[in-house]
């Protein structure tokens, strides 16, 4: 990650980027709220460009002041995401938010198999998102739905898988790399990855390493950032923005 000591001069009204490494169990929003509250009193617009689950780890773009209004730019990047999935098995949410609803028998699957299942993925593909997920259906979002039992008609999405890769396979656990599409939901495609060997499958873990051209790796902690900004001797708003020195 990058170290303190390499922080630049920001202006943050003017408008920033910030590449920020989500933590696990936290939400998209916890991250920009943490960001936003290290401001105050100062009021700025903060906010994300490409949500991540709680569950799933990795590259957050941040936008702040003026830069806010590229957001949509920014979340139309192909993103790029290494996981873990887990074969033999399904939750409701496609990941380790709920219980294991069904078991499934694994002993005749070969890594043959496996791999040569991925080239289904590739190109553009007809999806379904989570009935878990933050999409909204009639103004509500569908994990709210989900909570109370009720079945909703989820509409399939098109997106776009550019590489799909098999990093290591020792069932039930199979490590990947996929290159896709904004909106382009993992779980999903875990979940038909599993579905199309006749099987199941659901995620254990996700990270997203790129997004665009910017990667994880130049990226800093929640934390590291926000003790640097409090650490600041100055904070103050000049003119129609301010600079952080």
């Amino acid at each position: 990650m990058v170290s303190e000591k390499t922080f630049p001069q920001f202006n943050f009204a003017e408008g920033e980027l910030l590449l920020i490494n989500k933590p696990y169990r936290w939400t998209s929003f916890d991250v920009v709220g943490k960001i936003r509250n290290s401001f105050k009193p100062l009021k700025l617009k903060v906010g994300h460009a490409g949500t991540l689950d709680p569950l799933a780890t990795g590259l957050l773009i941040i936008c702040t002041g003026k830069l806010t209004k590229k957001i949509d730019e920014f979340q139309a990047q192909e993103k790029e995401y290494t996981g873990t999935m887990i074969l033999g098995a399904t939750t409701p949410s496609y990941d380790l938010e709920t219980e294991v609803d069904e078991t499934f028998d694994i002993s005749a699957i070969t890594e043959l198999a496996i791999k040569e299942n991925r080239k289904n993925f590739i190109g553009d593909l007809e999806q379904y998102p989570p009935a878990h997920s933050a999409v909204k259906v009639d103004g509500e979002r569908l994990y709210l739905k989900a909570r109370r039992g009720e079945t909703v008609e989820l509409k399939a999405r098109k997106v776009s898988i550019t590489e799909f890769e098999i990093t290591r396979i020792e069932l039930p656990e199979i490590d990947f790399r996929v290159v896709c599409s904004k909106g382009t939901y993992i779980r999903s495609l875990v979940y038909d990855f599993g579905k199309r060997l006749n099987n199941g499958a659901y995620l254990s873990g996700l990270r997203r390493t790129r997004s665009g051209e910017f990667h994880v790796n130049n990226a800093y902690e929640v934390m590291e950032f926000v003790n640097h900004v409090k650490s600041l001797k100055e904070l103050k708003p000049s003119d129609d923005s301010f600079t952080i020195l």
